[in-house]
């Protein structure tokens, strides 16, 4: 579950009834973190042991421990064939004959649906990469960066200047460099796959300073539960903010005041976009590669920062470089926070639900209208519909594969949003100031 890092050695066999046949409830039983079985394609895995070892992380493997596990493998792992040596050793059983193939309330219908539009699309095509799409996107990162620093170097200093090299060092962040952990993580680049790694450290490393390895770890599970508390990393707002429509009232019935929640709508603006990126996740960053020991992810995040010191110091000196640093990191957490946060934070955010695959991730995203802007400005994350329901499609392929999803969702009467980025943008804040409002209710009258 999550195709992030690479082994080159098969896991070893683990202890089981070899042969075994199980039923759901016993498969459900093996749920704990040293416990763990889950199902692919009806055959039984224990994957207690393997978890620690596996490339995507243990968290998002373990996400799905005694559960149905098929349509998430199936979504990260571009190559099942080679992944299958893995999956042999930990294979203790099979599911009864008596048994339905999904586990819980989910349907059949919609499982066998959305299995047959993803052979559609893969045999149309739409998973392979064109090089020359990233080839431009590199190409266009590094000229507006290049472009930034060359007004001041030429021109000079001035404040008018510096803020407008500014906004272009953060444009190159953002736009079109939001979604780079997916496109270097989860989107295969392109024959030859060995081209990724190197992909990977000049785009997330050396031109965003963000650690792949850390992003792997946590965003990953962001697409395996997305919006599920508990399991979802995105969804942790460190008690600062209460989401959604079931914490909210769980934190007032339980007295919880971390904060003036029924504010949260307003001081939103002072903690959330500002500080993401410049404090939290870079804190964060930091922290994963140190203690990980990823030393060549730490050398090319640190080589991020040197670059930004050579280019700046001998215009402003250190302190104005480091302020200059920082002011582009906060322009670059406001475009990164309003751009993600439009797609999932007004959907349905709630303890795990055991949905199935299109379900689950269409009650937690919505996409954007498509426009040549919105396509450039949100990195094609405004299909964020496609992107989780195709994690490892190339993102210029989603408009194609979008009327498709689109088709199936009415089929089955799931709901498929699209709003303007404005109505997004505001969504955000409506939804803040709800879920503000339903904390206060229970925390004065329940």
């Amino acid at each position: 579950m999550g195709g992030g890092g690479q082994l080159t050695e098969p896991a070893e066999e683990v202890k089981g009834r070899a042969g075994g046949v199980y039923t759901w409830q016993e498969v459900q039983s093996h749920c704990s973190r040293s416990d763990q079985w889950l199902v692919i394609d009806r055959k039984v895995y224990n994957i207690t042991q393997w978890a620690k070892r596996h490339p995507g992380g243990i968290r998002v493997i373990s996400h799905y421990a005694g559960e149905d596990a098929t349509e998430a493998f199936t979504a990260f792992h571009p190559d099942l064939k080679w992944v299958q040596k893995f999956l042999k050793p930990l294979l203790i059983g099979e599911l009864a004959a008596t048994e339905p193939s999904q586990d819980r309330n989910k349907s059949a219908t919609i499982i066998q649906d959305f299995h047959t539009l993803r052979a559609k699309v893969e045999s149309e095509g739409l998973f392979r990469a064109r090089p020359s799409f990233f080839c431009f996107h590199l190409g266009h990162i590094l000229l507006l960066e290049a472009l930034a620093w060359l007004i001041i170097w030429v021109w000079g200093t001035s404040w008018t200047l510096t803020l407008l090299s500014a906004f272009l060092l953060a444009t190159s962040q953002v736009t079109p460099n939001i979604p780079s952990p997916h496109a270097v993580i989860l989107e295969p680049l392109a024959p030859p796959l060995f081209l990724n790694k190197p992909y990977t450290n000049i785009k997330g490393l050396f031109s965003q300073g963000a650690s792949a390895n850390w992003w792997n770890h946590r965003h990953y599970q962001h697409h395996a539960k997305p919006n599920v508390f508990s399991k979802d990393p995105d969804v942790n707002m460190l008690h600062l903010f209460v989401i959604g429509k079931t914490q909210p009232v769980e934190y007032g019935i339980k007295k919880i005041k971390y904060m003036p929640y029924h504010h949260q709508h307003q001081y939103f603006f002072l903690v959330g976009p500002p500080l993401l990126i410049p404090i939290y996740f870079h804190i964060q960053i930091m922290r994963s590669m140190i203690s990980r020991h990823d030393w060549v992810d730490l050398a090319c995040s640190l080589s991020h920062y040197l670059r930004y010191l050579c280019c700046s110091v001998p215009l402003y000196g250190l302190l104005g470089s480091m302020l200059l640093i920082s002011f582009v990191r906060i322009l670059e957490s406001h475009c990164f926070v309003w751009v993600t946060q439009m797609n999932h934070l007004p959907m349905n955010i709630d303890h795990e639900k055991h949905q199935d695959w299109l379900s689950m991730q269409l009650h937690a995203t919505c996409n954007v209208k498509q426009s040549p802007f919105n396509d450039w400005f949100s990195g094609h994350l405004n299909f964020q519909i496609e992107h989780h329901l195709f994690p490892t499609m190339p993102r210029h392929n989603y408009h194609l594969v979008a009327p498709q999803v689109r088709a199936l969702c009415d089929k089955h009467g799931i709901p498929y949003q699209v709003k303007t980025m404005w109505q997004g943008f505001a969504d955000v804040f409506r939804s803040l100031k709800n879920s503000g409002d339903l904390w206060l209710d229970a925390y004065l009258h329940k």
